[in-house]
């Protein structure tokens, strides 16, 4: 298909993408942004969010952590901490992800930091509808 680029998604446990993609819309951490065929070489690190690639087989939606994602002229590559279908975003399961940060910002260093990190995981259930 022509204007697509190679999308891959890879987390720690497996690999959940691996699509031509007309468009892919990350949750970057300085904001939002769609990539698409001929973007600019960019490596942004990844906010807890929703990530979308959108092919000729329709939209496939996955719940990140967060992580990195490298964008050249052909290809996204995004590596990240944890992502999950959202299909499979449980309430069960962004819950858990959420005590979790919250516990993680109670003894963190950067306290600014950590109680965003735990805002971002309440934005992103918020945003699968669980």
């Amino acid at each position: 298909m022509a204007n697509t680029v190679q999308f891959d998604l890879v987390s720690p446990e497996r690999k959940l993408a691996s699509v031509a993609a007309t468009e892919v819309q990350i949750p970057g951490a300085e904001g939002d942004l769609t990539a698409m065929q001929g973007h600019s070489p960019l490596i942004t690190t990844l906010r807890p969010g929703v990530l979308k690639a959108v092919s000729a087989t329709g939209t496939q939606a996955y719940a990140v952590t967060g992580g990195f994602a490298e964008i050249t002229a052909g290809s996204v590559s995004v590596l990240a901490e944890q992502a999950i279908p959202v299909a499979e975003a449980t309430p069960a399961v962004l819950d858990a992800l959420i005590a979790d940060a919250k516990k993680r910002a109670e003894t963190a260093t950067d306290k600014a930091a950590a109680d965003k990190f735990a805002a971002d995981m309440v934005a992103l259930k918020a945003a699968v509808g669980a």
